[in-house]
């Protein structure tokens, strides 16, 4: 699979998503700086974490304006996997490939810690994953806090768009907490088209048996089963 991870200024799990990429899946991966106009091809593209263009303005909202935003929405506009992580999240909300916006968080800490999720909707990066299962992933966020208005919470629940959401280890919901305020604890979704997931949590930074959790990769796997 030839995958192109995304680089923008400010970007720092660039190397881990491309290493997870390259090394641990054996894809065919390279970067693709954001003043580039092509994808070169490109089957899966990753939008990874940081923080784009130093998150002025808002997270997200410069980098909607790169270059490469226009290849990036035509490949998805073809159906082709694009995977969104944490900052990346926020750029797809920002380019209008996801809806919502990310806020930022209720207690107004950054959060950086391994949490669960439950998988919720079946998309291209968890069509191998039973629903209910739960995953530890690490987050490292800010601005993480997902907000949409009724009508869209309403589509993304009724439609099955919400992919994985906040969870205790045992899968039940979270009493007397919450991770950062999302609604309805929500951590990651899909598009309409099942093929464009933004994702909190960081699976990249959870797939190898050396850091003591594969449960990220599952989601990269998902791609190929």
């Amino acid at each position: 699979m030839k995958v192109a991870v995304v680089v923008f200024p400010g970007s720092n799990a660039d190397w881990d998503a491309l290493h997870v990429a390259r090394d641990v899946m054996g894809w065919d991966a390279r970067f693709v700086f954001h003043k580039e106009t092509e994808l070169e091809g490109a089957e899966l593209v990753i939008l990874p974490g940081g923080f784009a263009h130093g998150d002025y303005l808002r997270t997200g909202a410069i980098a909607r304006f790169s270059p490469i935003s226009d290849a990036i929405v035509r490949h998805a506009a073809r159906g082709a996997p694009v995977l969104g992580i944490c900052n990346g999240f926020q750029i797809l909300a920002e380019m209008g490939l996801v809806p919502g916006v990310l806020t930022r968080n209720a207690h107004l800490r950054f959060e950086c810690r391994d949490v669960w999720v439950k998988v919720e909707g079946e998309g291209r990066f968890t069509k191998n994953l039973t629903r209910g299962t739960t995953l530890r992933l690490p987050i490292a966020h800010a601005e993480g806090r997902y907000h949409c208005d009724d009508e869209t919470l309403a589509r993304l629940e009724g439609e099955g768009l919400v992919a994985v959401r906040y969870t205790a280890a045992d899968g039940q919901p979270l009493r007397g907490s919450t991770v950062n305020g999302s609604r309805n604890e929500i951590a990651g979704i899909y598009n309409a088209g099942r093929n464009v997931m933004g994702l909190m949590p960081h699976p990249e930074r959870a797939s190898e048996g050396i850091l003591g959790n594969e449960d990220g990769r599952r989601l990269f796997e998902a791609l190929v089963s």
